[in-house]
């Protein structure tokens, strides 16, 4: 693998930043993972429209143009037609950390777990490297022998996975997702997600899940990932088929805006 520290580019077991990095230190830093289809980094501008934004609510100083165009280097070096992510840092010691990841096996469908989760309001809309709970919720899922977690408030009300935005469909003709003023990050896969004009957003109850008949996850990594069970009850046949209509048409304009760039 490769890597981009501060424009210099490396072997990824080379790359190294200082151990005083308030970014290693406290997670103070920024941080998006871009998805590479075929050398082309798909919406590389909404992400790094996101970095900076994410940025400016952490008061920490970030030069987008300066970021992607280490990042196009990067890829350069990479070679044409490489795939897999591209990792984004930017730490409050300054540095910026660019990593060429391969892609990641996981299974065809998941199953989710609920995990209780209160929102850090002051942290809204922002994309930090303080994923310590993130990362925890994935683990307490697992404990239930789910595949992910899917963050309930304490109050019952659905907001997404640890990494994913959450769409399902409780009546089996339309599908639903929680909106962005219940504290959820606006995922660029959700962005491609509500294009489609087939999802709506509203307000989604935990008493809800168990009339579930079709649910996925969108995300980055795995753009729609369909969903066949929530808290051990069972979704027949997943993927269903307003979730594949959704699959479809956010390939269809991944490769529509792979092929022009």
């Amino acid at each position: 693998m490769l890597a981009s520290v501060d424009g210099h580019v490396l072997p990824a077991e080379e790359a190294v930043i200082p151990v005083t990095d308030e970014g290693l230190l406290r997670g103070d830093g920024v941080f998006e993972v871009v998805r590479v289809y075929r050398g082309v980094p798909y919406a590389l501008d909404e992400h790094l429209e996101r970095m900076a934004r994410s940025a400016g609510g952490l008061r920490l100083p970030v030069d987008p143009a300066l970021v992607e165009r280490e990042a196009r280097a990067l890829l350069e070096r990479a070679g044409a037609g490489w795939e897999g992510y591209l990792r984004i840092v930017v730490t409050r010691g300054g540095r910026r950390v660019l990593l060429l990841e391969p892609p990641k096996e996981a299974p065809e469908t998941l199953a989710l777990a609920t995990v209780r989760y209160a929102p850090t309001r002051v942290l809204d809309q922002v994309k930090s490297l303080s994923y310590a709970a993130n990362m925890l919720v994935t683990r307490l899922a697992q404990e239930q022998r789910a595949d992910e977690a899917l963050l309930v408030t304490p109050h019952g009300r659905v907001l997404e996975g640890p990494r994913q935005s959450f769409v399902c469909s409780l009546d089996g003709e339309t599908l639903v997702t929680p909106p962005l003023s219940d504290h959820i990050l606006d995922s660029i896969t959700r962005r491609r997600v509500l294009e489609t004009g087939l999802v709506t957003e509203r307000p989604i109850s935990a008493d809800e899940l168990p009339f579930a008949q079709e649910a996925f996850l969108a995300a980055t990594t795995r753009e729609v990932h369909p969903v066949h069970a929530i808290d051990g009850v069972p979704l027949a046949g997943a993927p269903g088929p307003l979730t594949q209509r959704v699959a479809e048409h956010v390939r269809a304009a991944i490769d529509a805006a792979v092929d022009a760039a």
